[in-house]
């Protein structure tokens, strides 16, 4: 639950739209899978994107592995830019069948959740030059996240995933609390005034949460690149600084 509520709203896609506006894409068409999370990406592109949506399609999940359909109707509307979100499994397909179809070339895509340290291990070639938008890269310069990707690559012999930042974080917020409190639970007031101040380093830098406890942080520019016989994701750019999600105005929560 806290990882949910610290980390999953609709900001990431709103940093692509806003991407996408500095890019100066003037149409896009946008595509996801027909459930609640698949949902509100698109909206969340939709929100910020200054620009015409000239499509949008919603598949079927979790069973639907062919977005032939899809990339077709894409094709013929012939816009400057997709949208997609399709996480784990369906990811690597949807990279790889638009990749495949050439719309590569062609049509540039951009993506929230779908190319990551898990999947790109599998997409290699097919995911490079494909941007996207995450609070969290493997190489943030700050001190907090140099530990745990040095720690956590010694440990696992691997890179860890946004995935992986997040529950850290999550971890690193509920110590800060229980510290607060003396392990004393049963202060269930002081513990959350306490876990309200976000005492803890992040692994992605600045963190604080907004009168409506979702996140004020920021949004970069991630791209998948080929160093040697490697694959990595680089931050590009900082999207957006210190981005609040558009609904904290109306949605405070009590004293």
């Amino acid at each position: 639950e806290f990882r949910r509520v610290l980390f999953r709203s609709d900001q990431t896609p709103q940093a692509v739209g806003l991407y996408m506006n500095q890019k100066n894409v003037k149409t896009a068409f946008l595509i996801g899978p027909n459930y609640a999370a698949g949902k509100d990406m698109l909206e969340g592109v939709a929100s910020t994107f200054k620009g015409q949506i000239v499509g949008r399609e919603l598949t079927r999940w979790p069973d639907q592995l062919d977005f032939s359909a899809e990339l077709s109707k894409a094709r013929q509307a012939k816009p400057d830019a997709i949208f997609a979100f399709y996480p784990g499994g369906a990811g690597i397909q949807f990279v790889t069948q638009y990749a495949q179809s050439g719309l590569k070339g062609q049509i540039p895509l951009y993506t929230a959740f779908t190319i990551d340290d898990l999947s790109l291990p599998r997409l290699k070639d097919l995911a490079v030059g494909i941007p996207g938008a995450q609070q969290w890269v493997n190489d943030l310069p700050n001190d907090a996240n140099k530990k745990y990707v040095a720690d956590y690559k010694a440990r696992h012999k691997t890179s860890p995933s946004f995935y992986g930042s997040q529950t850290y974080d999550a971890a690193a917020l509920i110590d800060s609390g229980l510290k607060a409190v003396k392990g004393d639970m049963s202060k269930k007031d002081e513990l959350r005034k306490a876990l309200e101040k976000a005492d803890f380093k992040s692994v992605r830098g600045n963190f604080k949460f907004g009168p409506n406890h979702m996140p004020i942080q920021n949004f970069y520019l991630q791209d998948a690149v080929k160093e040697g016989d490697d694959y990595r994701l680089k931050t590009v750019a900082t999207i957006v600084e210190n981005d609040q999600d558009k609904h904290y105005q109306k949605c405070k929560m009590p004293n």
